[in-house]
């Protein structure tokens, strides 16, 4: 599991993930999820799902995480670019509705 941040805007910071999002790949993002929330310069959050291959309640857990502390500090996030198996669970977990979500029908 990698994590990797970049600023698109002035005002949003992208973290693109590479890899799991499941118990092992959770405890690795701690850090940077963290540093993310930490990062009071940026109002918006985009996770870049693009490379993310299997999504477990942990990465679930992680994801509800970042997400509570950034609306916590009124700052925005969404996730792009899901497919595969995290947008199954993502899709059945129905967390779309509360996390704007932008996947790939491919």
């Amino acid at each position: 599991m990698e994590l990797q941040t970049t600023q698109a805007t002035d005002n949003l910071l992208t973290l693109s993930i590479n890899g799991s999002l499941d118990a092992e790949g959770s405890r690795h993002a701690q850090p940077h999820i963290d540093e993310v929330i930490a990062l009071e310069n940026f109002t918006d959050v985009e996770l870049d799902f693009r490379n993310v291959c299997f999504l477990d309640s942990s990465g679930v857990g992680a994801l509800v995480y970042l997400y509570k502390r950034l609306i916590e500090r009124k700052r925005n996030m969404r996730i792009e670019n899901v497919k595969g198996q995290p947008l199954e669970i993502i899709n059945l977990l129905r967390i779309g509705q509360a996390i704007p979500i932008n996947s790939q029908t491919q």
